[in-house]
């Protein structure tokens, strides 16, 4: 057929044409041709360049033949010539815009039809016949243009982006490899302009998207809170100036892949303990929102309520993360506050029989009285001394009622109470996994009284490695949890209390000397109920009227014979003894008339007359206490008829007495 283009095995092509076979250089393949546009689309050439190397890739391919791209007008109604490399000038200018409709030659009819349109010979094709006199036939036959072939070029969305043209200077039919030819190449002009057409989209939504982001950034600096900017998978893109501020971190750190990256923005436990809750709140794609703790520039950490709020594109898709952070720390810490006063309130209500008034006018009370009203005023550390059932814990509370920090806790710790192993922790709290079992952190009691008092009973029963972190306490005003390093001040007054001669255990090397004089500030000593023998018949009224109202009873009178007898007994118990005796009594009387039976304190040790022989020391008054006690409880020491009930100490105090003054506790058993 009169000029078809084939390529040869050799690489060549060859035009077959009369007969006559003419060997051409090898063009561009439309292969390559493809490749070229491709890469100019990448590499964010114009449409008009893409689309005339195109049309010259064609125009290779045969001599005799020349390509032009149109595209559509955004009326819908022209289109306008793009590429046109071997077309006449003068024509392209002729048809330009090109009219579509039906009858408006091989592009216009094309573009109007959604198809494809060949016309063999313009010359009397009625295809051309719908064009003006600037457009017609003649026009196009006087610059050689006899056979037009056209191809609409559809987007994928089936809209009409223009047409590819092909004119032969011969009226002629294109053959099957022609028609694919046009197929291809109008195939490859698609790709271009939808290319271009999305580059020039991504362009300007890139730039809406910079300006606004702009535009929110400067809004986002403005707002007063600490806000982060996030991806759809929780990655930092922006913080604004205030969170910069308070961390005193760059945008580069703040921004770090692993925010434990950063100098510890979060606070330790915080990301371990919450990282699996954030990302399960942005997966679930809604507002939700975690209490942090955020590391300040000068290293301490402040809690902070951050709230998460995602930014929708208009299909529902999240674009951003909003992460705004408020405050909380002045509140966490009055509910912490809160929380201990109510677990202050919960022991004291556990240990409302301790808390009787101070009852009594004898001149050794009011001499401790009088020192309680000065030691109130002032914030130094308190050793308050006495027996066992002096009242110890009274005057401790006494203190701290009279003191300016009255308003806040009052924290009581029983020294004694606590085994060694787990005092420090009991103090002065521990973090999570510092030992087995310690599955969470926990405060301590000195943080509970933080801004109050601690009254620490029993403290020549501490051990000896927490009496060295007691003795931080007093001299740094600071203390470190169990399983931490970091230093917490604490802002505590400090009580103690014992019924130990604490300079005998100095000198025995049981008690610190440094931390014996710490304490050893502002010392008072309670005197034994049997110092204070005048007190006893008001404090035997006193009592009997509140346990006779507990009791529902009505009590009248007291019989003189039964207050002369406990004037008489020495009570080694002091006030804890003297409790017990008179609650039994109330609870088993009768009548109205107060009175006990003589054989609960017969065989006790009463009052030593003058001739009886003196004890000489601390430790042998002690042991002959302990002794009487094992003797009456026949070597029993804990239950409620045990020796250590009845000297009103715990079982663990006595049996630490009894170890250290050799006491067999067996050799009572018999007796």
């Amino acid at each position: 057929m009169n000029g078809e283009a084939f390529l040869k095995p050799d690489g060549q092509t060859e035009i077959a044409g009369d007969g006559v076979g003419v060997i051409q250089p090898p063009a561009e393949s439309l292969l390559t041709a493809a490749k070229r546009a491709l890469a100019m689309i990448a590499g964010g050439a114009s449409l008009a360049d893409i689309l005339t190397n195109l049309c010259a890739a064609i125009d290779a391919q045969n001599a005799d033949i020349t390509s032009m791209v149109m595209l559509m007008d955004p009326d819908g109604q022209r289109m306008w010539p793009v590429a046109a490399p071997r077309v006449a000038g003068e024509f392209v200018r002729a048809i330009s815009p090109l009219m579509i409709g039906e009858n408006m030659g091989s592009c216009g009819t094309a573009g109007f039809r959604k198809g494809r349109v060949i016309i063999s010979d313009v010359a009397t094709d009625p295809l051309w016949s719908g064009l003006r006199d600037g457009q017609s036939r003649e026009v196009a036959l006087a610059y050689g243009l006899r056979a037009a072939w056209s191809q609409t070029l559809i987007s994928k969305d089936s809209e009409v982006l223009g047409t590819f043209g092909l004119f032969h200077g011969t009226p002629r039919s294109p053959t099957g490899r022609e028609l694919q030819l046009i197929e291809d190449a109008a195939n490859i002009a698609v790709i271009a302009i939808e290319g271009e057409r999305s580059q020039a989209a991504l362009k300007k939504a890139f730039h809406e998207i910079k300006s606004s982001e702009q535009e929110l950034r400067g809004i986002v600096d403005a707002i007063s809170q600490t806000i982060v900017v996030l991806s759809p998978e929780g990655r930092g893109l922006y913080a604004n100036r205030p969170l910069l501020d308070y961390t005193g971190l760059s945008m580069e750190q703040m921004m770090a892949p692993d925010p434990r990256g950063n100098p510890a923005l979060f606070h330790p436990d915080d990301w371990a303990r919450l990282q699996d809750e954030r990302r399960q709140g942005l997966s679930r794609s809604v507002p939700f929102e975690l209490e942090w703790r955020l590391r300040r520039k000068d290293g301490r950490y402040r809690w902070f309520l951050v709230q998460y709020h995602p930014l929708r594109d208009e299909q529902g898709r999240i674009l951003r993360w909003y992460a705004s952070g408020t405050d909380i720390d002045d509140r966490k810490r009055a509910e912490e506050s809160v929380r201990n006063e109510n677990l202050a309130l919960r022991e004291d209500m556990d240990r409302s029989s301790m808390f009787e008034e101070i009852v009594g006018s004898s001149p050794a009370l009011q001499r401790v009285l009088a020192q309680v009203s000065k030691v109130a005023k002032t914030d130094s550390t308190v050793l308050i001394m006495g027996e066992t059932g002096t009242g110890k814990e009274l005057i401790a509370r006494a203190i701290h009622k009279r003191s300016r920090r009255s308003t806040r806790a009052f924290i009581g710790v029983n020294c004694a109470a606590i085994p060694p192993s787990l005092i420090a922790s009991e103090l002065f709290g521990h973090e999570k996994g510092a030992f087995t079992g310690a599955l969470q952190r926990r405060l301590g009691r000195f943080e509970a009284a933080q801004g109050g008092t601690i009254f620490l009973d029993e403290i020549g029963e501490l051990p000896a490695e927490t009496q060295i972190a007691l003795l931080r306490v007093l001299q740094e005003r600071e203390i470190e949890r169990v399983g931490s390093s970091q230093p917490i001040p604490t802002d505590v007054r400090i009580l103690a209390a014992t019924n130990r001669d604490l300079e005998a255990a100095v000198e025995s090397g049981a008690f610190r000397e440094d931390l014996y004089y710490r304490l050893n500030v502002l010392p008072i000593r309670i005197p034994p109920l049997r110092e204070r023998v005048g007190d006893i018949p008001v404090l035997v009224e006193y009592l009997v009227e509140r346990y006779a109202k507990t009791a529902g009873k009505r009590i009248r009178n007291i019989k003189k014979e039964t207050l002369e007898l406990f004037q008489a007994y020495d009570w080694a118990g002091n006030v804890r003894e003297l409790q017990n005796v008179i609650e039994r009594a109330v609870v088993l009387s009768d009548g109205e008339t107060f009175s006990i039976d003589e054989s609960w304190l017969r065989g006790k040790p009463h009052r030593r007359s003058r001739l009886a022989r003196p004890v000489t020391t601390l430790a042998e008054g002690e042991k002959e206490l302990i002794e009487a006690a094992l003797a009456a409880s026949r070597g029993r020491i804990s239950g409620p008829s045990g020796a250590a009930a009845k000297l009103g100490i715990p079982r663990q105090t006595l049996e630490s007495k009894m170890q250290a003054l050799h006491i067999d506790r067996h050799s009572f058993r018999t007796r």
